[in-house]
C-alpha cells in the first residue's frame, strides 16, 4: 500500500498502533526534523484535519493525542494512516540542501544537454545519498549527490544537470 502525500503537503511520520486506553497513538517519524511533533498543534491525518492534544517523545517515535479521538477504539482506525502538513511549514534548509520529495520527478541531463532519465529515488548510504534515476530505456543509473558530480539542481525547473564520472 504506497500513499503519497497530497498536492502540496508533505509527509512527516506514519501512525502506528494504539497505546494504552486513552487514544494516544504511536507515531513512526518520517522526517529528518522530528522535533516538529512537539510545536504541531494541528496535522492532516489521511484526508482528515485533527488538532493535536499531546505530542511526547517514546525512544525513536512519538506518543501523540488528537482531540477527535479520545478513545483507543475510535483511534485505532487511524493506525497506517500518513501524518502531512503544508508544504509551507516545511522546515526550513540551508543552500545547496532539498527535501527528497523535490529531487525525485526531476529530470536529469549531463552538461551537453543529453537526457539521461528522470530521478525515482533517493537513496541514503550514510557518507552521501546517491540518486537512482532511471533512463528512457529502463537502465538504472546511480548518480552521487557529489559537488563535482550533481552540477545544478533545478527544483522549479524540474531538472537537475551532472557531470559524470569517466
Amino acid at each position: 500500500m504506497s500513499q503519497s502525500a497530497p498536492k502540496g503537503r508533505i509527509i512527516i511520520g506514519r501512525v502506528g498502533a494504539a497505546h494504552g486506553i486513552h487514544g494516544d497513538l504511536r507515531v513512526i517519524p518520517l522526517t529528518d526534523f522530528p522535533e516538529r511533533f512537539a510545536a504541531l498543534r494541528e496535522v492532516m491525518v489521511g484526508d482528515e484535519l485533527l488538532h493535536v492534544e499531546s505530542a511526547r517523545p517514546q525512544g525513536k517515535n512519538f506518543l501523540m493525542r488528537f482531540r477527535e479521538y479520545a478513545v483507543r477504539e475510535d483511534a485505532q482506525k487511524l493506525t497506517g494512516r500518513l501524518l502531512t502538513v503544508a508544504r509551507a511549514e516545511a522546515a526550513p534548509l540551508d543552500e545547496g540542501e532539498y527535501y527528497v520529495f523535490d529531487i525525485v520527478g526531476l529530470t536529469v541531463c549531463d552538461e551537453e544537454d543529453n537526457e539521461l532519465g528522470t530521478v525515482e529515488d533517493v537513496l541514503r548510504t550514510g557518507s552521501n545519498d546517491v540518486y537512482a534515476v532511471r533512463s528512457e530505456d529502463g537502465r538504472e543509473i546511480l548518480i552521487p549527490a557529489l559537488r563535482k558530480v550533481v552540477r545544478a539542481i533545478d527544483v522549479a525547473g524540474g531538472r537537475m544537470t551532472v557531470r559524470l564520472p569517466e
